[in-house]
């Protein structure tokens, strides 16, 4: 019991922070008892919150106390010392799973300090002195502790790696590179470490950008989300005070705009919070990236710098940045003038008025570029059925298959006369006008064919009726042994695999068009990248001899 006592009487002379016997003690004014050193530190850490506290018992001060050597506690210390008295360390001290133990201790390991590339051992703080203290280890490199040293030892010659090989990319020692590295391009490790700290630094200021950029756009897309619900919000007080001076008759319709605002209102808010949560996510795994990069830049062992630099120096993918307009007070606009309108007309025109006040689809006009689907199947998932209008047909040009396939023949067709037809060009457009995203394949025979989308209001007459021929069109030719992209009169030569199916791709938002040969497997041909400022249809043309029957056909897709 005394013996145990005795201890209890010991520990208080131990400093909470070091776990040590107290050196230079001094007596703080909630009564605890530190090192000097050691509560300086721990205050100098604190400096910044001007509110200094006890590491004990968390009693703050201001200002930050003057410290005084308490002399008492100095000559308890050294009578304790006398006795042989050491603080055995903390069981924190002791290297536990994870940990990298020191290799010099014997019996319960301490953690380690430092680990050393020169004598591939790790040290606790103890066994570490003599690196500190004697010349012989002067030029040693001491590193954090590191569970991987050996990995630095070549498995052929048992030697410490410090050079690296540029032609085979790996790391060697100087056994090997006077054997069968004799020839290569090699330099030191911490050369190619210099070298590659750069790219890494390069990489992380691209995702640091990118972080920013998504900061930006969050924050454009919560602004957003307060415009969208402020002009619902306008648009319901707007409506609800117009339909209180409108007689009993039309009392159900303002409950049902309210409804149809609220659910729009519901939708978009929704629209634009999924986009935000898609931006955050993207940002977080580029922090969760950074932060790897970080930690390999500050590696210290070149030799584990580039056994990890090539799994965490992959580039980055960035998804395009989404593009964002916000038209605050615009979205319900349209409704409070049609409520209005429809109180001024009262009874006499309420049927048409009713139409008016249903709510057209507003949309946030904020989009994230999606990747460009793969394969046929996931194609296949923007598949539309397209039919050709026979008032665009040229006169020579037989429509059949319900409208899907155009034949050229030798003989005019009795085709009324309208303005939408062209009568230059063997050419047709689709019934159908485009937005969003779409997918249609085209079959064609042994012709010239040209596959093309175009806005509505093209000439129909003379050379600018041509698709590709002018700024409203873009067209794929193809012929027998090549194909050809045109624009705005400009043609670009395309060399690809032969196909007598063509699919056709269109991302208007986007402004993303693109050709492909479909066969069993999908190849680009080429890709537009542009802004499509109306509706697009698409278009077929058909050349070629006319004895042969040439012709095109738009696929039913399944």
């Amino acid at each position: 019991m005394a013996q145990q006592q005795k201890l209890m009487d010991q520990k208080k002379l131990c400093c909470s922070i070091c776990l040590e016997l107290l050196k230079d003690p001094v007596t703080i004014p909630c009564g605890h008892n530190y090192c000097m050193r050691c509560i300086k530190s721990h205050w100098d850490e604190e400096d910044h919150k001007e509110i200094h506290s006890c590491p004990q018992c968390r009693q703050t001060f201001r200002p930050r106390p003057a410290l005084v050597k308490n002399t008492m506690l100095v000559d308890l210390v050294e009578e304790l010392k006398k006795t042989g008295f050491q603080a055995a360390p903390a069981d924190h001290c002791y290297a536990g799973a994870g940990d990298v133990a020191c290799d010099v201790c014997t019996g319960r390991k301490l953690k380690a300090l430092k680990s050393c590339l020169q004598c591939l051992v790790s040290y606790c703080e103890q066994h570490l002195q003599p690196h500190y203290e004697s010349p012989a280890f002067e030029k040693h490199k001491l590193v954090d502790p590191s569970k991987e040293l050996q990995e630095n030892i070549c498995s052929q010659h048992g030697k410490v790696m410090k050079i690296f090989c540029r032609t085979d990319q790996q790391c060697i020692c100087y056994l090997c590179s006077m054997d069968e590295h004799k020839d290569h391009n090699i330099v030191l490790a911490s050369a190619e470490r210099t070298g590659r700290q750069i790219e890494l630094g390069t990489s992380r200021q691209r995702i640091q950008q990118r972080i920013q950029d998504i900061e930006k756009e969050v924050k454009a897309l919560q602004h957003e989300v307060e415009a969208i619900n402020h002009s619902a919000d306008k648009a319901v007080q707007g409506s609800q005070k117009i339909f209180t001076q409108l007689v009993r008759l039309i009392r159900n319709r303002s409950s049902d705009v309210k409804q149809q605002i609220r659910s729009r209102q519901k939708t978009e808010v929704s629209r634009a919070k999924d986009l935000q949560e898609k931006l955050q996510q993207e940002m977080s795994k580029l922090r969760r990236k950074d932060a790897e990069l970080e930690r390999l830049s500050h590696t210290e062992d070149h030799i584990q710098f580039l056994h990890n630099y090539p799994s965490l120096s992959c580039p980055c993918e960035f998804t395009d940045s989404p593009s964002i307009k916000v038209h605050p007070q615009l979205y319900f606009e349209d409704v409070t003038v049609a409520v209005s309108e429809a109180g001024d007309k009262l009874q006499d025109i309420l049927s048409e008025a009713w139409t008016k006040i249903s709510l057209t689809e507003t949309r946030v006009d904020v989009f994230l570029p999606q990747a460009e689907p793969k394969t046929r199947a996931e194609f296949l998932q923007y598949s539309c059925q397209i039919t050709l209008d026979p008032n665009s047909a040229h006169r020579q040009l037989l429509l059949s298959e319900g409208n899907r396939k155009a034949t050229v023949t030798s003989e005019k067709l009795l085709y009324p006369s309208n303005q939408d037809r062209f009568t230059d060009m063997f050419q047709v457009l689709s019934r159908e006008s485009l937005s969003g995203r779409h997918y249609w394949e085209v079959q064609k025979s042994r012709c010239e064919v040209s596959i093309a989308v175009t806005y509505q209001d093209i000439s129909r007459t003379g050379y600018e009726s041509g698709f590709g021929n002018d700024d409203k069109s873009w067209t794929l030719e193809c012929f027998n042994n090549n194909y050809a992209f045109r624009h705005n009169s400009i043609g670009t030569f395309i060399s690809g695999l032969q196909s007598s199916k063509i699919g056709v791709y269109l991302d208007h938002m986007a402004g993303i068009l693109s050709f492909y040969s479909v066969s069993e497997t999908m190849t680009l041909l080429h890709r537009v990248q542009t802004t499509f400022t109306q509706p697009l249809c698409p278009g077929l043309g058909v050349f070629g001899s006319q004895s042969n029957g040439p012709a095109a056909e738009l696929c039913k897709l399944e």
